[in-house]
This record gives structure tokens, C-alpha cells and sequence, in this order.
């Protein structure tokens, strides 16, 4: 859940829709008339205003260009920083987000512009502003 929280804050915003998979720490039931959420997760949702609409089961299509466009930056990022030595978390984390950075300023190769442009032209817009007080777990 807390990825959730982290992404928003990277963002800037949150989303109105999230298609997560069936996790099984989220979603304790998926049905094609209802999904029931966990309640700290459906508290979590709430707090946002974002809706969940968990992936089909067995439906690639539904997530397939998320997990292509994660699975490259991923792979790219690795690659980038394969030969490198981190002593501390925090030093891992900064070199991450060096390369991150850099690779959503990396001009697209068939379309103009790149990935922090097409985020701030075609998806902010559509961002929900993030609440003054940071979301927080509670028992």
C-alpha cells in the first residue's frame, strides 16, 4: 500500500483509476460485479479519492503496457548501474533516481518529445492535487 503513497508523492498527484493485479495483500475478493478491498487498502482509497479496478484474471492486455514500460526502465536502469558499487541504501536510492531521471529526459525515437513531457502534457492534467496531511497507516 505504501507504494501506492510513495508513487502519488513522485507524481505529484494522485490518480482516479489504479488497475493493480489481484494482489492478495489488497484485494481480498474480485468478482465481475464487486471487488472487495482489504481496509486498510479501501482506507487508503478513500483518503485518495482512487478507485481500484483490479486487472482480469489471466487478461494481459489489461496491464501489458504498464509492465513492458516498467520492465524496460527497469532493465535500463540495471543495466546503467550494474558495474557500480553501493555501500548504504540511500546511495543506492540516489544513483536510481539519477538514472530514472535521466531516462524519462531521453527523447523518444519515434514520436517527439519524451517521457517527462508526454507526463506533464497528456497526465497531470488529469491528476488529482494530493491532500495537505500525507496519508499515514494506522492499526
Amino acid at each position: 500500500m505504501l507504494c501506492h503513497v510513495h508513487a502519488y508523492n513522485f507524481f505529484g498527484g494522485s490518480t482516479r483509476l489504479l488497475i493493480p493485479d489481484n494482489l492478495k495483500t489488497g484485494v481480498t475478493g474480485n468478482s465481475r460485479y464487486e471487488t472487495v478491498l482489504n481496509r486498510s487498502y479501501q482506507e487508503l482509497t478513500e483518503y485518495y479519492g482512487t478507485a481500484i479496478v483490479p486487472a482480469g484474471v489471466r487478461h494481459p492486455q489489461d496491464k501489458s503496457h504498464a509492465e513492458s514500460g516498467v520492465n524496460f526502465a527497469s532493465t535500463w536502469i540495471l543495466a546503467a548501474l550494474r558495474n557500480r558499487h553501493f555501500f548504504s541504501l540511500k546511495e543506492t536510492n540516489e544513483a536510481v533516481s539519477e538514472k530514472l531521471t535521466e531516462l524519462n529526459r531521453r527523447p523518444f525515437k519515434k514520436m517527439i518529445g519524451c517521457r517527462e513531457s508526454a507526463f506533464q502534457t497528456e497526465e497531470v492534467a488529469f491528476m488529482r492535487p494530493l491532500p495537505t496531511i500525507p496519508y499515514e497507516v494506522a492499526q
